[in-house]
C-alpha cells in the first residue's frame, strides 16, 4: 500500500495515478445506486502523530497526514506552499489558520448540572478563517490543487471552482478561492442573506441565484452545481460525494482535540451535509490508531425538525441489522438516503441540507461508538443559542450552537451522566452581531478569547 490513497467506500475504485482532480469516484454518475464517496486512507504504520506543539498552523503541524503531502513535493517545498497560501488567506480575511480554542466551559458545565469530574468542553470555531470551520475543508482542497500544479499534473489548467451554498461554506470558499487567485462560481437560493451576497461579491465570486421549482424535491442550488461540474468546474464544496478531499481538511479539527489529551466521553456534533461529522469521526479514528487517543468518544449527531434525513437513514440501517447492513445500504443508496420531500425551515438554517451527503460514514461512526442521531425542535435550538452566548460570551449563531441543543436534549432526557466529559462545537459566528465586527485580529485567531483562562490551543 502507498502511504496515502483515495478509495471509493462504495465500490472500491481509485482515481487513476496522476489524476489532477481526484475528487470523485471514477464510477460515480454511471446510474447505479452505489454510494460513491472517496475516502483518504493512510498507511498508519509509516506515520507518527505529529507532536510539534510549537507549530500553530494545523496544516503545517499535521502535514504528514495529508494526501497532498505524499504526492511528490519535498517537505520544505510543502511547508513553503502552506505558508504562502496561508499568508494569502490572511491578506484576504485578516488572519490565517491557527489551532482554535478548546476548553472546559465552567459556565456551561454549571448551567447543565455537570459535576466537577465531568462537564462541557467547547471547541470554538467562530474565530477561524471566514468565521467558521468550513475553511478548514476547502483549504485542504486548495492545497491539493496547488500541489498538483506544482507537480505539473494540471498542465497549467486552472478550472473554475464551484459551490452550492448561501452561508458559511460559500464565504469560506470565496476567501480560500481568492487566496488561491481562482475563479469561484457560487449557486445560492433566492432567500440568501444580503450581507452574505455582498461579501461574496467583494471577494470576486460569480453568484447565480437558483429558484426552487414548485413540487420538486431536492435543492435547486445543488442541481445547478451538478450542471456546472458536468461542464468542467471543480467541486469546491464540503460534500464528500462531490469532493472526497474536502473531508480531509476537516480532520484538523479532530486532530487538534486529540492533541490536547482530554479524555472525552462524548462528542455531540451538528449535521447538515455531514462533512463535519464524518471528518471528526475519521480524524478521531486516525488519532486513536496513531496513539494520540486511548479511545474514540461516543459520537451523537444533531439535526432539526425541519429536515432530518440522517436520522431517517440511521433508522433504516438499524432496522436491517445495524453495522451488518451497511454494506447493503452503501450499494442501495436510495433505499436509505433521498432528498427531503418538503422545503426545510429552521433557525439553524446552516444544517438544512436536503440530503446528508456523507451519511454512510456518519452512520458507521455512530454505530461504532454507540452514538445516536438526535432531532431537536426550534425551542431547544433557540434555548441553546441563548445559553451558549450568555454563558460563554461567544458571538455564535444558532447553527453553531445546534450541537449544544443536542446536549441539552440529552440532559433533559437523563441520557448523559453528570460525570461525563462532553465536547460540543461552536461552528459559526453570528454575522448579524455588531459587536463582532470590531473584533481584533488577535481575538479572531483565539488570543484574548472571552474565556481565555484554561484555553487549550496546542
Amino acid at each position: 500500500m502507498t502511504i496515502s490513497r483515495l478509495v471509493c467506500a462504495g465500490c472500491g475504485a481509485e482515481p487513476s495515478p496522476g489524476e489532477p482532480y481526484p475528487f470523485r469516484c471514477p464510477n460515480a454518475g454511471r446510474g447505479d445506486d452505489v454510494d460513491h464517496v472517496l475516502r483518504r486512507e493512510l498507511d498508519l504504520t509509516t506515520i507518527a502523530f505529529p507532536a510539534d506543539r510549537g507549530e500553530e498552523n494545523p496544516f503545517v503541524r499535521y502535514r504528514t497526514l495529508f494526501h497532498a503531502y505524499h504526492a511528490g513535493l519535498e517537505d520544505g517545498e510543502f511547508v513553503s506552499l502552506v505558508r504562502r497560501l496561508d499568508d494569502a488567506v490572511a491578506s484576504v480575511d485578516g488572519h490565517g489558520f491557527r489551532a482554535t480554542p478548546f476548553f472546559r466551559s465552567q459556565e456551561l458545565s454549571d448551567e447543565l448540572g455537570f459535576s466537577a469530574e465531568g462537564g462541557v468542553w467547547l471547541k470554538d470555531e467562530t474565530g477561524n478563517v471566514s468565521g467558521s470551520h468550513k475553511a478548514r475543508h476547502l483549504f485542504g482542497v486548495l492545497l491539493w490543487l496547488e500541489t498538483a500544479d506544482g507537480l505539473g499534473l494540471t498542465g497549467g489548467e486552472r478550472r473554475d471552482l464551484a459551490i452550492a451554498s448561501c452561508g458559511n461554506a460559500a464565504l469560506a470558499a470565496a476567501v480560500v478561492a481568492a487566496a488561491g487567485e481562482r475563479r469561484l462560481r457560487v449557486f445560492v437560493p433566492v432567500d440568501a442573506e444580503q450581507p452574505v451576497l455582498e461579501r461574496l461579491e467583494e471577494l470576486g465570486a460569480q453568484i447565480t441565484v437558483c429558484e426552487r421549482r414548485p413540487g420538486a424535491a431536492g435543492d435547486p442550488t445543488v442541481e445547478a452545481l451538478m450542471r456546472a461540474l458536468d461542464e468542467g468546474a471543480v467541486a469546491f464544496t464540503c460534500q464528500g460525494n462531490l469532493n472526497g478531499l474536502a473531508i480531509e481538511g476537516g480532520h484538523t479539527l479532530a486532530w487538534e482535540i486529540a492533541a490536547t489529551g482530554v479524555a472525552l466521553d462524548r462528542l455531540v456534533v451538528q449535521v447538515g451535509g455531514g462533512a463535519l461529522a464524518s471528518a471528526c469521526i475519521a480524524g478521531l479514528h486516525e488519532a486513536r490508531e496513531l496513539g494520540a487517543l486511548a479511545r474514540i468518544p461516543r459520537v451523537d449527531t444533531v439535526q432539526t425538525e425541519g429536515a432530518w434525513p440522517l436520522r431517517r437513514a440511521y433508522d433504516a440501517v438499524s432496522s436491517r441489522g445495524g453495522s451488518s447492513a451497511l454494506g447493503y445500504a452503501t450499494r442501495h443508496r436510495h433505499e436509505f438516503m433521498w432528498p427531503w420531500e418538503e422545503e426545510p425551515h429552521s433557525v439553524a438554517h446552516g444544517i438544512l441540507d436536503d440530503e446528508t451527503y456523507d451519511w454512510v460514514a456518519v452512520v458507521e461512526g455512530m454505530l461504532a461508538t454507540g452514538g445516536e442521531p438526535l432531532v431537536v425542535g426550534e425551542r431547544t435550538l433557540l434555548q441553546a443559542n441563548e445559553l451558549g452566548r450568555r454563558a460563554t460570551a461567544v458571538a455564535v449563531d444558532p447553527t453553531g450552537t445546534a450541537g449544544l441543543a443536542g446536549l441539552i436534549a440529552l440532559r433533559e432526557g437523563d441520557r448523559v451522566g453528570d460525570d461525563e466529559r462532553v465536547a460540543v462545537l461552536f461552528t459559526g459566528v453570528d454575522r448579524n452581531t455588531s459587536e463582532r465586527k470590531g473584533a481584533s485580529d488577535a481575538q479572531l485567531s483565539g488570543a484574548g478569547h472571552p474565556l481565555a483562562e484554561g484555553v487549550r490551543t496546542v
